[in-house]
């Protein structure tokens, strides 16, 4: 074997372990290696991404050409610059904007030096990561606080129902009857709420092997179902995702409660036959979730093209009885996150106008 195809296949390994975006290139663009990092911002696998010119993926080349070319030929050791990724797999698909760094890469003795390491800073990459590990710590004190205070509600709940029912067998005049009637009827309602609380901590895990994309086509084939009409619901699927193991029915719940929440804001473009929905299936190495490190994860993206969630609760939206839609409940989100949690996963959302996309994450071993 060549050294060029050692490099190829095993030279760069511990570039995987970088939290930043990295490419080994030629002074062409073309691209040697692109580590874990750089595969997770394009959403695409790693194949894909060496087989395309690095150069490709920005959108003004100028400056990058002229200064791979000068590293490589040792006019200078490095050069950083601000650029912009031409596509990502974020929803609204907008430039990512990132911070350039190039550098010599040494050459073993008696080989010219023909390539160089670029590695990509997202902008506001830190404040990312701020802000997942602060939704994650408060979505755990959320959890605590909604099953305590369920508990709590849920005690009186059945005395209440118990005396209105008592008061309307020693009842005559219709009108108090009615009053029994509409109390019980809201005890229930909220015995309801309640439960649908309780349900991911209740019921005991059945775990087993899971297949990311008959989740996936089982959601799909609900929500169809439902939306026969107007709504198209398409699959990107990366078919060497392995199985992993985890509570089928609870994940096909976390799932089939994002799409149909994507599927319930989609109204207008569902009644003009331009509904969108997207599922995507991604593997993504070296992920951080929870502060934990993990080695191999999947993500799952459901994407749509509704009008967004409103700006003021986006911040909230997995909080229970959160909701930016008129008789929403706000609990279907704040369930898929519990439920994906119990799986050592976490959900995360983008939103702009025209275009959201609700991230689920999970580790692979």
């Amino acid at each position: 074997m060549t050294d060029e195809a050692t490099d190829k296949n095993g030279g760069f390994e511990a570039l995987d372990m970088l939290a930043t975006m990295v490419a080994v290139v030629r002074v062409d663009g073309e691209c040697l290696f692109a580590n874990a990092a750089f595969e997770n911002v394009l959403g695409l696998p790693r194949r894909t991404v060496q087989k395309r010119n690095l150069f490709d993926w920005f959108l003004d080349t100028g400056i990058l050409r002229e200064t791979v070319a000068a590293v490589a030929g040792n006019a200078y050791a490095s050069s950083r610059f601000d650029a912009q990724l031409r596509w990502s797999a974020r929803a609204h698909e907008e430039p990512l904007p990132v911070r350039v760094i190039v550098s010599q890469r040494f050459a073993e003795e008696g080989r010219e030096n023909d390539s160089v390491v670029v590695e990509l800073i997202e902008n506001g990459q830190q404040s990312k990561q701020d802000r997942e590990e602060r939704n994650l710590d408060q979505v755990q004190a959320t959890k605590e606080l909604t099953r305590n205070l369920a508990h709590e509600i849920k005690n009186p709940l059945g005395g209440i129902r118990g005396a209105a029912q008592l008061l309307a067998m020693e009842l005559t005049e219709p009108e108090l009857l009615e009053c029994t009637h509409v109390i019980v009827h809201e005890v229930d309602r909220l015995q309801t709420l309640v439960d649908r609380l309780l349900a991911p901590h209740r019921r005991a895990q059945q775990v087993g092997d899971v297949n990311i994309h008959e989740i996936c086509e089982r959601v799909r084939a609900v929500v169809q179902a439902e939306y026969p009409r107007g709504l198209v619901v398409e699959r990107d699927y990366d078919a060497s995702l392995p199985d992993f193991r985890g509570d089928r029915e609870q994940l096909i719940q976390a799932v089939l409660n994002i799409v149909q929440n994507a599927a319930q804001a989609l109204g207008p473009q569902i009644a003009e036959g331009t509904a969108e929905i997207l599922l995507r299936t991604r593997v993504a190495r070296q992920v951080t979730i929870g502060k934990q490190r993990w080695r191999l994860a999947l993500e799952l993206l459901v994407e749509d093209n509704g009008p967004g969630v409103p700006a003021d609760i986006q911040d909230r939206i997995f909080y229970p009885l959160v909701s930016g839609r008129e008789g929403g409940t706000g609990l279907g989100l704040t369930l898929s996150q519990t439920i994906v949690q119990q799986h050592q996963g976490m959900i995360d959302c983008e939103s702009v106008p025209g275009a959201t996309s609700f991230r689920i994450t999970l580790p692979l071993p």
